[in-house]
């Protein structure tokens, strides 16, 4: 069926008051939390991606000269935190400030927290302070955004699944444009150019959204803002609610996800952390001749291919919404262009270095990139070929994020035991994030949409903060277990270490095609 002929969609939209536009088939509402969830991840993934290699550079290169062991507990922390501050922020906004307020509130603080981080060079103090804040800010904006993306939606809506895998596709724009830039900059500029670079465009995330609201219609508002069909429909509810135990089923279903989701991210999130080591001091970074060539072309292709992409996407939408709402346009457009003379500007550099020196933040772009490509392939899949159960989908993310580690294992053979550095050819990392990519694609969306449909509605910003949670958790054990890989590598080898990360994820996407059909059961007709 044609999304625009969607009928239950648009009734839902129309009960909710939300403006009925649509945009290649979806509400335009989801569009503008498409562009306010990219920059905002442009903002986190810009940071991220210099947070490792910063702490570990040397500081006659103005970094800070971390041991690997101490700059991964930090990174363990920090992405956890980050990942753990959502379940307040959820419930925040459940009960006080309503989803819209707690992503303005939310985006604010981050904004500040990315300019402190832009003086770190004057004092440590500042970027510790950034940390906080970025940790802060992300608990009140990453639950409530997504969990107005399932609003937009009714819970049996095919096309639900489709949404979010776009709007997930909207979130690896942004982590790819801010890993792009702000780790080209900060490694080859200055890193407290790169922190600063990040909040800027989270403040430009931060005005559009403002000034969009009212297309949402009553989603998001403050809670006690309740309108006269509300009351008729919540009677109504009242009538229909869900038995107990369907309840109590679906939520099993949602804890059993996440922890499968656990498993997946401790793989998954080594990106940012022992991945990064393997880039900076195991990968062949320097390329001349011919190999240099080629990688300035392709690496040139990588920077405006995903920009025109974007900005597509954003013409289309101001297509529908720009008489309504101009300010949103105007602040995305100004963006927009910043980010085209950033990367104009970035490839002009490089084709006029003599060598090419491939950035160790450059192999974390591979993930978002594979994401933007591959997004709309899979939203069609699981829309129009195959549509298997959420338990199946975490199975298969899960065996794909595996293969990624032992790829990494088997390029890492020819690596020496206790080896501090070595020149592995960049084909292993590369293959490594398209494997992780396409497992990603199989859990991050599918788990969101999942969260949506079987949770209760009230509890709908707390559910999305557990979920975020399980990757709080997730990321403090990929922390800890990248600490070791020193130890392990000068024990064992590099590739005894990929191995194990490879491990796990196999074992529980056993566990979850052998118990599948429970699974699909107790989740009483949603799929």
């Amino acid at each position: 069926m044609n999304q625009e002929n969607d009928v239950a969609l648009v009734q839902h939209l129309s009960k909710q008051g939300v403006d009925d536009k649509m945009v290649m088939g979806h509400p335009a509402s989801l569009f503008v939390l498409f562009f306010t969830e990219m920059w905002e991840r442009f903002s986190y993934y810009g940071m991220r991606a210099l947070l490792t290699v910063f702490l570990i550079t040397e500081v006659a290169k103005q970094g800070w000269g971390w041991t690997n062991q101490e700059a991964m507990e930090l990174y363990g922390w920090y992405t956890g935190l980050v990942y753990l501050t959502p379940l307040v922020g959820g419930m925040i906004a459940d009960k006080l400030t309503g989803y819209r307020k707690a992503i303005l509130i939310g985006a604010l603080i981050m904004t500040m927290g990315h300019a402190a981080m832009a003086f770190e060079h004057i004092s440590a103090n500042f970027f510790y302070l950034g940390l906080v804040l970025m940790i802060l800010g992300n608990g009140m904006f990453k639950p409530n955004i997504s969990s107005m993306v399932g609003q937009l939606y009714p819970d049996n809506s095919m096309k639900k699944d489709a949404g979010y895998t776009i709007f997930y596709m909207g979130i690896n724009c942004g982590a790819f444009l801010g890993m792009l830039l702000c780790g080209y900059i900060g490694e080859k500029v200055g890193w407290h150019y790169g922190f600063g670079l990040a909040g800027v465009f989270m403040f430009f995330g931060m005005v559009q959204f403002y000034f969009a609201q009212k297309i949402f219609g009553k989603i998001g508002e403050k809670p006690g803002t309740v309108h006269v069909e509300e009351k008729l429909a919540a009677v109504e509810e009242e009538e229909e609610e869900t038995p107990k135990n369907i309840v109590r089923d679906r939520l099993v279903v949602v804890a059993v996800l996440m922890l499968a989701s656990v498993f997946f991210f401790f793989a998954f999130e080594q990106a940012g952390g022992s991945m990064t080591i393997f880039a900076k001091d195991y990968t062949q970074r320097l390329l001349d001749g011919n190999a240099g060539e080629i990688f300035k072309w392709v690496d040139a292709a990588l920077t405006i291919f995903p920009i025109l992409i974007v900005t597509w996407v954003l013409f289309k939408l101001s297509q529908k919404i720009y008489d309504r709402y101009p300010m949103t346009v105007i602040a995305t457009a100004i963006s927009f262009a910043i980010i085209w003379a950033l990367g104009f500007w970035k490839v002009y550099r490089e084709f006029n270095l003599a060598q090419t020196e491939v950035t160790v933040s450059w192999f974390q772009i591979l993930n978002s990139f594979f994401i933007i490509t591959l997004a709309s392939s899979f939203s069609k899949l699981w829309e129009k070929v195959w549509n298997p159960s959420g338990p199946v989908k975490f199975a298969f993310g899960l065996i794909l994020v595996a293969v990624g580690f032992v790829a990494l294992a088997y390029g890492s053979m020819s690596i020496p035991q206790g080896a501090k550095t070595a020149s592995v050819s960049m084909i292993w990392l590369i293959l490594a994030y398209f494997f992780h990519t396409t497992g990603e694609l199989c859990v991050s969306p599918v788990g969101l949409s999942y969260v949506s449909k079987l949770s209760p509605k009230k509890f709908a910003g707390l559910l999305f903060g557990l979920w975020f949670t399980a990757s709080a958790i997730a990321n403090f054990i990929a922390g800890k277990t990248g600490s070791y890989i020193d130890h392990i590598v000068e024990k064992y080898s590099m590739s005894t270490f990929f191995l194990i990360i490879a491990a796990l994820p196999v074992a529980v996407a056993l566990l979850l095609l052998i118990f599948n059909g429970k699974l699909k059961k107790m989740m009483h007709g949603i799929n």
